[in-house]
């Protein structure tokens, strides 16, 4: 094999234009997969994000609940139920609503999330929300997300600068935003704010107390998750679903893969750069085959067999692979940095992801290289020099 390696080499740097049109093509279908591929990614942990910040064991919710960024509200008295239950520790009532932001500085009107709380009980794994609760407690006083869109107004420098609180309006009614925490965007929510129960009831008067959005159930020490799951779930009255956190996650993340056309667009998206990255591949090694095949030809008349032929072939393509792939991480590196920065979306070149890329780009470019293995085959002695 190892004879068989400067060969190739030779072969496809021989033509300094075609090997550099070849890379440049393997390292644009390599940026394309990791951006749709990241992109899909950053879509399904964004839209989890309150899944994995809220604290419970178990959450009650509405089965007409489409995603988080819009819950449908059920009796409270749900949630009073299930507390009654062996194994049930405590029970915790949110309530979560769309509201309009009015920008202190350009006064335009934005929705944001508005998330009602017990301050008397921990809703919240976040600890900037656990060490601010007693802000919550005050009367028309929120905490802001400090990751949210900037569209807000730059609520996020204003406190860090030291400012003790800030004004701004919500549903019409003037409020202080007295605190930070960091938990971040999603395709369906910009900006987050928390509070308490009582300040979600002055901000949405026409809401009633007994109507909650989610219902945080922790559990006691030792107590089965998914075995409670099950005990609630046929007990209670269907108009809830009862989901173990990895459950509810599931059919968050199911719902914008399945149900909106986001998981398709996409998985399509990485797929047609491959295609396009494979046609590219494909052109090049066709082309050097052609340009060679006396060379070829004349290898087959000295007793060399087409295993081998196609082993130079194949190692062309491996090279394409290796020398796409290298410039095409490291200009995906910087898009990730600046998409980043710019949706706030949680885009991450994971190990997983780069070996995934690494493996399909290696097998766009073996799929080019054995179609273009046929040139190879046909390359008969007797024609060639007839």
């Amino acid at each position: 094999m190892r004879d068989r390696v400067p060969v190739a080499w030779l072969q496809l740097s021989r033509d300094k234009l075609r090997l550099l049109v070849g890379v440049a093509g393997v390292a644009l279908a390599v940026i394309l997969v990791f951006m749709q591929l990241g992109f899909r990614t950053a879509v399904y942990r964004s839209a989890t994000r309150y899944h994995r910040a809220l604290d419970y064991d178990l959450v009650l919710l509405s089965p007409k609940t489409p995603f988080i960024g819009f819950p449908r509200e059920f009796s409270r008295r749900r949630l009073f139920q299930a507390l009654g239950f062996t194994g049930v520790a405590s029970v915790s009532p949110v309530y979560m609503q769309q509201a309009n932001w009015k920008n202190p500085w350009k006064h335009n009107v934005r929705n944001i999330v508005v998330v009602g709380v017990d301050p008397a009980r921990r809703s919240f794994r976040l600890d900037a929300i656990v060490s601010q609760r007693e802000w919550l407690q005050r009367e028309d006083t929120l905490l802001f997300d400090s990751h949210a869109r900037p569209e807000y107004g730059p609520v996020a420098r204003e406190l860090a600068s030291g400012r003790a609180k800030l004004a701004v309006e919500v549903n019409d009614r003037h409020v202080e935003v007295a605190g930070l925490f960091a938990l971040g965007t999603s395709f369906g929510i910009d900006g987050s704010l928390v509070t308490s129960d009582l300040n979600f009831m002055r901000l949405f008067p026409g809401h009633s107390e007994a109507r909650i959005h989610l219902g945080l159930i922790q559990l006691e020490p030792g107590a089965d998750a998914d075995q409670l799951r099950d005990v609630l779930d046929a007990a209670l009255e269907d108009d809830v679903l009862v989901l173990t956190r990895a459950q509810w996650m599931e059919r968050e993340v199911a719902f914008w893969s399945s149900t909106t056309p986001t998981g398709f667009v996409f998985g399509f998206g990485a797929i047609m750069g491959l295609v396009v990255g494979s046609v590219i591949v494909y052109q090049i090694l066709f082309a050097d085959v052609s340009q060679h095949l006396r060379e070829y030809a004349t290898l087959k008349a000295m007793g060399y067999s087409n295993h081998y032929l196609s082993g130079i072939v194949l190692q062309e393509a491996a090279w394409l692979a290796a020398l796409g792939y290298l410039p095409g991480i490291a200009v995906t590196l910087g898009l990730y940095r600046v998409t980043a920065q710019a949706t706030r979306l949680p885009l991450e070149l994971t190990p997983a992801l780069a070996l995934g890329v690494l493996v399909l780009t290696a097998g766009m470019c073996g799929c080019a290289g054995v179609i273009a293995l046929r040139k190879v085959r046909s390359a008969d002695p007797a024609e060639v020099f007839g």
